[in-house]
């Protein structure tokens, strides 16, 4: 047996390797990083480079993106845009949403609320509104602001069987005018009378030409007072059809002036009746005031009634 002695020594030696590879993944996420701040940045110099309109339209797009996309306007939605519902050029000033058929009636009916307020205001502060204010009845109704300027007993508002307006008549619309005229909507002015025939009836003069002849001389102290011969849409004599106070038809207060505010929606109702246009007695040939259900006698007319 061999001298153990003798046997070679071996020796292993292990080498230690490097740490194991971890990859670029921190790489990415620096990248992307880099990009949001960039982004983020660019966005702030946006923000703060375009107008208030502008900024408005981005705010509605994120509140209702699928209302822009829809309706349009000339920097969200429109079909040359390369993003449905998103604008070519962001520095545009231009509206951002067209506002819909509902919009439009809710602030016009909150314009003709603000005038019945004005109105109301004047009748309580105006000593002369003050002392007939239960004569100026104002009232909102479907059509628009109805402004209804009403007989008593004894203070009529024109003379007797006469169109010929009292003097506190012509006061009273030369201060409802003033505001009348502030407002875009147009007016619709109607004469009542109560139902006691018209004396001297039988020359062919009634409470219908009656009527029609007080509510063109309303819409002439109108004009006087500033209003737009243009804002006048009809001016209509309805006699004793349509009573104020139903209960009894003969009442000094069925003898009234009516001027009606109109709202959008009853102004094109009455534009797509085709009411005839026709000038009348004082009527100017550029106002679009059209006479309905009374004849303008050229007669010469009873003072009396």
């Amino acid at each position: 047996m061999a001298d153990e002695s003798q046997r070679p020594i071996i020796v292993k030696r292990i080498k230690k390797g490097g740490h194991a590879h971890h990859g670029g993944a921190w790489k990415l996420a620096y990248a992307d990083f880099v990009t949001a701040m960039m982004a983020f940045f660019l966005l702030m110099w946006l923000l703060g480079s375009v107008s208030q309109g502008t900024l408005k339209g981005i705010a509605d797009y994120f509140k209702m993106p699928i209302k822009v996309a829809l309706m349009g306007g000339s920097n969200a939605g429109q079909s040359n845009s390369v993003i449905k519902g998103g604008g070519t050029d962001l520095s545009r000033q231009a509206g951002q949403v067209r506002r819909s058929p509902y919009e439009e009636q809710e602030r016009e009916k909150v314009r003709l609320q603000q005038l019945e307020q004005n109105l109301q205001h004047k009748i309580e502060s105006n000593p002369l509104l003050k002392d007939y204010k239960d004569q100026v009845k104002l009232e909102m109704t479907p059509e628009g602001l109805r402004i209804q300027i009403v007989d008593e007993k004894n203070r009529p508002m024109f003379d007797s069987g006469s169109y010929h307006l009292l003097p506190q008549t012509k006061e009273i619309l030369a201060i409802l005018a003033k505001d009348l005229q502030k407002v875009s909507n147009h007016l619709s002015i109607s004469g009542h009378t109560d139902a006691i025939p018209y004396a001297g009836g039988s020359g062919g003069y009634s409470n219908w030409e009656l009527s029609a002849d007080r509510a063109n001389a309303a819409r002439r102290e109108l004009l006087t007072g500033g209003v737009p011969a243009d804002q006048v849409l009809r001016v209509v004599g309805l006699a004793a059809a349509n009573p104020l106070n139903t209960q009894n038809v003969f009442s000094p207060e069925n003898r009234r002036i009516t001027i009606m505010v109109l709202n959008q929606e009853t102004e094109q109702k009455i534009l797509a009746a085709g009411v005839p246009v026709s000038s009348t007695a004082g009527v100017s040939s550029g106002a679009p005031a059209a006479v309905t259900n009374a004849a303008i006698a050229a007669a010469a007319k009873p003072t009396t009634k």
